[in-house]
């Protein structure tokens, strides 16, 4: 098999590249979409903070339908794409995983806002701000939803289909990098002054929970 070549879809040859150029589509529409905003409302990214799960529910959605295209183009059904299989998963496994990430999850963002910040327990202002009740509600659902497909679809999806340890890696890493522009904001280096630690320290967080 040619070294640009890994097997995919039950046996179906197919060029890494058309599973790698998903990977950084969400840290790309995150950036495209605060950037769009800011120039169309002429307002800083920063003034855009409030609708941060706003933004992020519109690019799964965005997100959703690319990979429901890329499967079609594959002649494969999106569940088996992500290797969903009903009824395989035990209720206790799933239940101890959710337990586990809340634990790691809360642990690791708390730790990274001591790093950052230098307090604990952080609480970032900027990103809990009130926005329109009906909205929030909406959002209670739309939110979780959608960011369990759209994630799962790209970082899992892609993992499914390779066992390369370069592409295992860089999926690890775009799942962490996505979350640096989640809101879309310039404030990273202004209060660190290093965005790239920033970076790092989202990669730590996020590929440790994965």
């Amino acid at each position: 098999m040619d070294a640009n070549e890994t097997y995919i879809f039950g046996g179906g040859k197919a060029m890494k590249s058309k599973s790698i150029f998903l990977l950084p589509l969400r840290c790309v529409l995150f950036v495209l979409t605060g950037l769009l905003l800011s120039f169309a409302l002429s307002r800083p990214p920063e003034e855009l903070s409030k609708w941060w799960t706003v933004i992020v529910s519109f690019c799964n959605i965005i997100t959703i339908l690319l990979l429901l295209a890329f499967c079609r183009s594959q002649g494969v059904a999106y569940p088996k794409f992500i290797n969903y299989e009903k009824g395989k998963t035990k209720i206790k496994s799933v239940i101890i995983t959710v337990m586990v990430v809340l634990v790691v999850g809360m642990g690791g963002m708390q730790a990274a806002g001591l790093i950052c910040y230098g307090e604990i327990p952080h609480f970032p202002t900027m990103m809990i701000q009130p926005i329109p009740l009906w909205i929030a509600f909406a959002n209670i659902l739309i939110l979780p939803i959608t960011t369990t497909l759209a994630e799962d679809g790209i970082y899992l999806g892609v993992l499914n289909q390779t066992d390369s340890r370069t592409l295992i890696i860089m999926s690890a890493f775009f799942y962490a990098m996505q979350h640096s522009f989640i809101p879309f904001m310039l404030l990273t280096y202004r209060y660190t002054g290093n965005a790239w630690g920033c970076i790092l320290i989202y990669c730590l967080y996020w590929n440790a929970i994965a």
